[in-house]
């Protein structure tokens, strides 16, 4: 649809039977934002808090929490906004901003769980070398180019796209992903190109990266002591990358099977996408991780006692 400003308005037609489910698509949404944000800050609070997590590993951590939250926070007020108003509409620029925010985010994530192995790798591989390599100044530039290059690489998108014709108006989704490129009216070579190159940049290499630290690092351990492979913290690194990975994988798959892919397990997917990560960071690294685990017990003690007290 159009307007007389000749701004182009895009249906969303993502989601089943809002009409009749709106308010607990709603209840369900914000309950989930609520607990993505108290979850992730907690962790975060407790990383800047307390001096003994000040270590590199822990500060990626915290760039990770806070990643979850930025994504988040771009995210859920528009489909709650959506939810409640009775016509699913955003305009195209808006959505190709919203395109923006979900890739660059997204493409973060591998980055920093890549710094993060990189990390574990320089810690069990080079020990001897770990305190010159993973200084303050090289882990401030790791975080600043984990942001900055996926958004600058995901802006020349939006750049090739900002002017394309549209001859559909009506996208298949709750949030705009790569399917966006669907409605324009002649699918661009150039762009496919790009895509490619930008998936093996922010995806596959990251990704082979932590695989062949992981690699690395399980053979060293594998061939040291028993302390050494205590701090060879593999797992959480590992779950939360396997899980990413899946998710795009699946973002890459349903652009292809676009038209044959079944609208109620699109949605399925996407609510996955946009509830399942956000909360499951916090909780693997507040489990998994022992010095968060204990700092967490000492809060909810802490908690605990106050309650008491005030009894």
């Amino acid at each position: 649809m159009e307007n007389n400003f000749n701004v182009s308005y895009i249906t969303l037609d993502g989601f089943i039977e809002l009409h009749k489910y709106k308010y607990l698509y709603f209840l369900i949404m914000f309950t989930a934002y609520i607990l993505i944000i108290c979850c992730n800050s907690t962790i975060v609070c407790l990383i800047v808090i307390h001096r003994n997590l000040h270590e590199p590993m822990y500060v990626f951590i915290a760039a990770l929490l806070v990643n979850s939250l930025l994504f988040s926070t771009a995210l859920y007020p528009k489909i709650l906004t959506d939810v409640l108003s009775e016509k699913q509409i955003i305009s195209y620029s808006a959505c190709l901003f919203q395109f923006h925010i979900f890739y660059s985010l997204g493409g973060s994530e591998f980055l920093l769980l890549a710094a993060m192995s990189y990390d574990r790798y320089v810690s069990i591989c080079k020990p001897l070398q770990y305190a010159t390599i993973m200084r303050k100044s090289n882990i401030s530039l790791m975080l600043l180019l984990a942001w900055i290059l996926p958004s600058c690489q995901f802006a020349v998108s939006i750049v090739l796209s900002a002017d394309a014709k549209l001859c559909n108006f009506t996208f298949s989704g709750i949030i705009c992903n790569s399917t966006i490129f669907k409605l324009h009216c002649v699918s661009s070579g150039l762009l496919n190109i790009y895509g490619l190159f930008s998936f093996v940049c922010i995806l596959l290499l990251p990704v082979l990266f932590i695989l062949f630290t992981y690699t690395r690092i399980l053979i060293i351990s594998y061939r040291s002591s028993r302390e050494v492979r205590r701090k060879a913290t593999c797992l959480p690194h590992l779950l939360v990358l396997i899980s990413f990975s899946c998710f795009f994988i699946y973002d890459i798959i349903i652009v292809k099977l676009e038209s044959d892919f079944p609208k109620t397990a699109r949605l399925v997917m996407t609510l996955q996408v946009i509830l399942y990560h956000p909360l499951f960071n916090p909780i693997i690294y507040g489990l998994k991780m022992n010095e968060i685990s204990k700092q967490l017990k000492k809060l909810m003690n802490h908690l605990t006692c106050v309650q008491l007290f005030d009894l």
